[in-house]
């Protein structure tokens, strides 16, 4: 298996799937274009998205033998499960920006960010309910657990004393879920038990890890399209914050008044963020990614031998090593 050409292939396939699905729908007459289209499509079609998840999806199928075919509706609706979820958060947050461009809210109203979600989450469920029945199932059941995450997020806003567990539940549901949802639909089309429980413990950690570096990028200001420490001024409490404040209560202190107010000024996010960096959180965040990181690894046992597994323990290791770059390069 040629890796990097058959990703290559397999996610153009994706994007033209992507493509089709997103076209102008039925909007009955004397309408011009179809504004939940446009909207999806602002989000999800040249947006600079990664398309980690179709990826995972290929080389998941790829380790169990299940054909390229067969896995672009379940990368499709990976990335649309995924696309509908950061239309709905972009609402919960009122963002104005996502990856450089305005957010779908800001530019067409929460109304039509809402309904332009439910509308390509409704699309995915209805592409995998043509494949495999299976794979709504368990897609619903992500829906469900993403929710409920995004829920507990909401109300741990501000909250200093959150406890590490509660955080790492978060990560999991918003982004580990769907990560280990990837691996155990391609083990489900191939009929593999072991593989569905493995690829879904796999996905799960890299999950949480892929969460703790964009926490990380967020104090480093190297997420590109975000504002640095995004996460102190919507009052998120992230785990480098979390790590901060326990060290240095000062730090506590300095950050619970400047939550106590409706607006923080970019200074005192700066200086906050400062902070944040000076008491080693950062450094501490790595620790507790990489641990996921080789969690998800053990995870893969046998699989990991297969050129696809290989690349699945490669992309984990780059994540790590992307980070360690970063961090290096800011005490340059």
């Amino acid at each position: 298996m040629d890796v990097a050409h058959e990703l290559t292939e397999f996610l153009g396939q994706v994007e033209q799937r992507l493509t089709e699905l997103l076209a102008d729908g039925d909007v009955g007459p004397d309408v011009k274009g179809d504004t939940l289209m446009d909207a999806a499509r602002h989000l999800c079609l040249g947006a600079g998205g990664k398309r980690a998840r179709p990826m995972l999806v290929r080389l998941f199928g790829g380790v169990v033998g299940v054909p390229a075919a067969r896995l672009v509706d379940v990368g499709v609706a990976a990335e649309m499960i995924h696309s509908a979820s950061l239309l709905h958060d972009d609402v919960v947050d009122a963002g104005m920006f996502r990856r450089g461009r305005p957010t779908v809210n800001a530019r067409w109203g929460n109304i039509v960010a809402v309904m332009s979600g439910d509308l390509i989450l409704s699309t995915a469920l209805s592409r995998l309910s043509i494949l495999d029945a299976r794979l709504v199932q368990s897609g619903l059941a992500i829906v469900t657990e993403m929710t409920r995450a995004a829920i507990a997020e909401v109300e741990a806003r501000g909250d200093m004393n959150l406890p590490l567990t509660r955080l790492r539940y978060i990560a999991e549901g918003k982004t580990g879920s769907l990560f280990g949802w990837c691996g155990k639909a391609a083990a489900t089309l191939a009929d593999q038990p072991e593989a569905q429980a493995r690829f879904d413990a796999f996905g799960r950690h890299l999950g949480v890890a892929f969460q703790i570096a964009d926490d990380i990028r967020d104090i480093l200001g190297t997420d590109v399209g975000k504002p640095r420490y995004a996460d102190v001024h919507s009052r998120t409490p992230s785990l480098p914050i979390l790590l901060a404040v326990a060290r240095d209560e000062s730090l506590r202190r300095k950050l619970k008044d400047a939550w106590a107010f409706s607006v923080i000024t970019p200074e005192r996010t700066r200086e906050i963020g400062a902070a944040i960096e000076a008491a080693g959180a950062v450094e501490a965040s790595m620790e507790m990614m990489n641990v996921e990181i080789e969690a998800a690894l053990d995870k893969l046992g046998p699989f990991a031998n297969d050129a696809a597994g290989a690349e699945l323990m490669s992309w984990a290791h780059r994540l790590s090593e992307g980070i360690a770059q970063q961090v290096k390069g800011r005490a340059a």
